[in-house]
């Protein structure tokens, strides 16, 4: 093999390297892990919840996200609650009390060392009441786990 044969190669080889260590280093995500929605009863607004994954070497972090979406509107949901958590997901109820008022109960998932912070809430939004409540893990009749 010859001297630019050589070059080229080495020059490909390095550009390839670069390439796959800068995407290593950016990490993957978000992936949507799970998702959930919820009618008010009087039909007028929807509550959707999204968990998500982020991966990557040192920014692997998963949250899930409540919104709540006017259904004859055209705005973008709003977020009303955000939590962390340490799996892919973890519990989470929404149910309407009231067609104003939006209560989510939430808690841990049932694998070990699972910890969920609330790390955002809003108390009202758009005339709608939102309150939140943290159960324990094995008392939650969550609409999922994992």
């Amino acid at each position: 093999m010859n001297l630019m044969g050589i070059a080229t190669r080495v020059r490909t080889t390095i550009s390839i390297a670069t390439i796959a260590g800068c995407a290593s280093l950016y990490g993957c995500g978000p992936t949507t892990t799970w998702s959930g929605e919820t009618r008010s009863p009087d039909g007028r607004y929807l509550a959707v919840a999204r968990s998500k994954q982020w991966s990557g070497p040192g920014n692997a972090y998963d949250a899930t996200t409540v919104y709540l979406k006017w259904i004859k509107g055209s705005q973008p949901p709003t977020e009303v609650l955000e939590f962390s958590h340490q799996y892919a997901t973890m519990n989470l109820k929404m149910e309407w009390k009231t067609p104003t008022h939006l209560h989510v109960t939430y808690g841990e998932s049932a694998k070990p060392g699972d910890h969920v912070s609330l790390d955002f809430q809003a108390i009202k939004c758009a005339g709608i009441e939102i309150s939140a409540q943290r159960v324990s893990g094995d008392t939650t009749d969550s609409q999922r786990s994992n």
